[in-house]
């Protein structure tokens, strides 16, 4: 009698830690955000109030739009070490096309710096799609050779006095919501429609979960792998634009670290840095954990050197959690 009652418990107890694991890990990162805004509200009483909680959200729209791409690349168990420099390239050549003597429209410097983008994410992928070179090492490359070009572009030189048109898209609002965010959210649901109803998107599960499943299949893995590395280079490029824009100049040194943000907030939201696991929406979260969590730092006074360990500590904690995921 006691022998039959236990083996009908057991399945019933697993069942149960099955679905509590499954909870933990769809929705364990949104309540790490719940309560650590929580906590930020009773530790500064400015935290929640409607002008810093735009603020959260305005800065985290340019780390936002750059773990978007990243999050396509790291389905495919690549990285993309060079976003950052590349939204500094795309900037400054966005901006200075738009200033001058003889400027140009704000849509043809809005055109040329996603065109720049582009550019850099296409030679990245055929780096690591066509010369099979690891992207830790492609993209590592392109992270210094970007940042060079930023350099020599305009000698080490900001480009300022930059048109009203263009500062709208930083600065600007419709209906009273500020422009970064709207595009933000746009891009959001672009990627993330892609992403889960379209066979592209299935494919980018597949190669990130077997590439060579996904050869076999009829899958062509390196146009795939090619196509996320341009994605994200397009949207480093409209990240390195809206940055520009909100901050009223380009700066060669704009973007530094952006993307260990950017990574970190792909890791946190669900991610696996070994492909084919993860979504938009754990991405999301992420960010908006990381712009929290800089902010709050910035309301309670702590010095950006402490950022950068707490920063470090999150990264590394995402990994040491993906790791464990995946034993599981």
């Amino acid at each position: 009698m006691n022998t039959e009652t236990t083996s009908l418990k057991v399945p019933v107890v697993q069942s149960r830690g099955a679905h509590m694991r499954e909870v933990y890990r769809r929705y364990g990162i949104v309540a790490v955000l719940i309560v650590l805004c929580i906590v930020l509200s009773f530790a500064n009483q400015y935290f929640l109030t409607v002008g810093n909680i735009a603020d959260i959200l305005r800065q985290t729209s340019i780390n936002g739009i750059l773990a978007v791409g990243m999050t396509y690349i790291v389905l495919t168990a690549g990285i993309d070490l060079s976003v950052g420099s590349t939204l500094a390239l795309a900037g400054i050549v966005s901006a200075s096309l738009v200033t001058g003597a003889h400027p140009h429209s704000v849509m043809f410097g809005l055109m040329a710096g996603l065109v720049v983008g582009v550019a850099v994410g296409a030679i990245n992928g055929l780096l690591v799609a066509r010369l099979s070179i690891p992207p830790f090492v492609a993209t590592l490359g392109m992270l210094s050779a970007a940042r060079g070009l930023t350099f020599i572009y305009n000698d080490g030189m900001p480009v300022t006095d930059l048109p009203d048109g263009y500062l709208n898209i930083g600065t600007g609002a419709i209906a009273g919501v500020p422009v970064p965010i709207i595009i933000f959210a746009l891009v959001v649901v672009m990627f993330w429609f892609v992403l889960r109803y379209t066979t592209y998107g299935r494919y980018i599960y597949a190669v990130g979960g077997n590439a060579r499943s996904a050869k076999t299949s009829g899958i062509s893995t390196r146009k795939i792998i090619f196509s996320v590395y341009v994605i994200g280079g397009l949207l480093a490029g409209l990240a390195g634009i809206i940055l520009a824009a909100r901050t009223t100049s380009a700066l060669p040194q704009a973007g530094l670290s952006y993307e260990l943000d950017a990574i970190a907030a792909v890791v946190i939201g669900g991610t696996s840095l070994s492909g084919g696991s993860g979504s938009l929406g754990g991405t999301v979260v992420g960010a908006l954990l990381i712009g929290v969590i800089n902010n709050g730092l910035n309301l309670l006074g702590v010095s950006s050197y402490y950022q950068q360990v707490v920063k470090g500590v999150i990264i590394v904690g995402a990994v040491l959690l993906d790791a464990s995921r995946k034993k599981q």
